[in-house]
């Protein structure tokens, strides 16, 4: 009984340290801690492979332009958040937004909504908007542009290891785009 309680109060006091999820740019350089950014935090790596997912299930269903047209609005749109961020325009409720944005767009690939591709765009859009904000507000010592390159990059590898899961399930599992 004493061992099992010691470990869980190690292990509670293990949670409080900090997790350091993000490169220091002047250690690592800007490209690599924006590139670094999307890929350690389980809220954006969620939320931008559920847009590929999404652009799959799109794709097959109404139109085909849907692969590249839904993940190509969220980088665009992400990089326009950005933009707001290092201009310093506030931007109220990122984090919640954030949240919301793994739980909407996650359930949009789950029940496959069938919407047209415009649509879909300005969906993926508005929470993109609020990512590329938070990577404008935690850029740090980081120079905007490569760090603003390496996420782009990153995320948009995201989306196609969305794009590539949904295509390789739905084939091996014979439905139609994943079904």
């Amino acid at each position: 009984m004493i061992k099992t309680s010691a470990a869980a109060l190690a292990l509670l006091a293990a949670s409080t340290l900090p997790a350091f999820a993000h490169l220091d740019p002047g250690a690592h350089g800007s490209f690599a801690a924006g590139f670094s950014h999307p890929l350690f935090g389980t809220d954006h790596v969620l939320a931008m492979v559920a847009v590929g997912l999404w652009a799959v299930l799109l794709a097959q269903a109404t139109d085909r332009r849907a692969l590249w047209l839904v993940p190509a609005a969220f980088v665009g749109t992400m990089a326009l958040g950005f933009v707001a961020a290092m201009l310093d325009l506030p931007l109220p409720f990122v984090e919640p937004v954030i949240l919301a944005s793994v739980v909407v767009i996650g359930l949009l690939a789950a029940i496959a909504l069938s919407v047209p591709v415009a649509l879909a765009m300005a969906m993926v859009g508005f929470f993109a908007f609020f990512h590329g904000h938070a990577h404008g507000g935690e850029i740090g010592q980081a120079g905007a542009w490569p760090y603003a390159a390496g996420f782009a990059i990153a995320t948009a590898l995201l989306h196609a290891a969305g794009v590539a899961a949904g295509l390789l399930v739905g084939k091996a599992l014979g439905g139609s785009g994943g079904r």
